[in-house]
């Protein structure tokens, strides 16, 4: 073969070979670039959000929470339209942190919403501020704090409706049954202990909402015999009881921290319920 024929071959094995190379190349990179339809479809299997759909999603659950809001925000205003008064603006003096506008409480949420200003009657509000000044007068540290005042039958119905597991002769002794209405829905009872100025209550044997025999006050002096009230408890009790009603507050039998400034029937004669 001549020299001629051999860098023929030659050169011609080597375009094949490049050709080949450059083929292979190409598939390769064809793989690692996807289009917009594969896109799309590798979005929708991974449940990827795009932005705008994230963003439209996030002015939804605004929208609602702000639904929510103006719903619950209602209370105060209603009370303030049919005449009972926030309490802080009698007596600044008097704590308030009310129970079922927290998590602590026997529901275990919050079901006053923004409502987190003690309404009375404004009889009860002025019994009340008359209450805080004997206690003072008592011992100038110590304030009361209140935990319930004026309640929506709205929330009366939660309230009795959490306890499916007593009959409701027995849920009486805890909830009033709202089909008669409680004094708390016509802001004419308040619950409340007495606390030191900084806000911590006393301690009083059992904490708020104890449903059990041991916050009876009829049975203080058995639970005093058998050690499960302390001389402290009691005494605690007996102030708190002693300012209540000598502003004209009426305890009774079941809870320690309940008064109330009239009758259920006076209540009703008097006032509109608290829707």
């Amino acid at each position: 073969m001549n020299s001629s024929k051999f860098l023929f071959l030659l050169n011609l094995l080597s375009f094949i070979a490049c050709d080949k190379g450059s083929s292979k190349k190409e598939k390769t990179e064809s793989v690692k670039v996807l289009g917009p339809d594969t896109i799309a479809e590798n979005n929708e299997k991974a449940k990827v959000k795009k932005p705008v759909e994230i963003k439209k999603e996030s002015e939804s659950i605004q929208q609602n929470s702000n639904l929510e809001l103006s719903v619950d925000c209602t209370y105060p205003q209603k009370m303030a339209e049919q005449g009972l008064v926030n309490i802080s603006e009698i007596d600044p003096s008097i704590l308030v942190q009310l129970k079922y506008s927290t998590t602590d409480n026997f529901v275990g949420k919050d079901v006053y919403g923004c409502l987190s200003d003690c309404y009375l009657q404004k009889k009860a509000a002025e019994m009340l501020a008359n209450a805080s000044k004997y206690l003072q007068l008592e011992n100038d540290s110590l304030r009361l704090l209140v935990y319930d005042g004026a309640r929506p039958h709205s929330i009366q119905v939660i309230l009795w409706e959490s306890l499916p597991q007593y009959t409701p002769a027995k849920r009486r002794t805890f909830v009033a049954d709202p089909a008669e209405g409680s004094i708390h829905n016509y802001g004419s009872a308040v619950d409340l202990t007495i606390a030191f100025a900084d806000g911590t209550p006393l301690d009083m044997g059992t904490k708020y909402d104890y449903f059990g025999e041991l916050a009876y006050p009829k049975f203080e002096n058995r639970f005093l015999q058998n050690g499960k009230l302390s001389k402290n408890h009691i005494e605690n009790r007996q102030l708190l009881r002693k300012v209540m009603q000598k502003a004209g507050f009426m305890p009774i039998e079941y809870e320690w921290w309940h008064f109330n400034a009239v009758s259920r029937a006076k209540a009703k004669a008097m006032y509109q319920i608290v829707e």
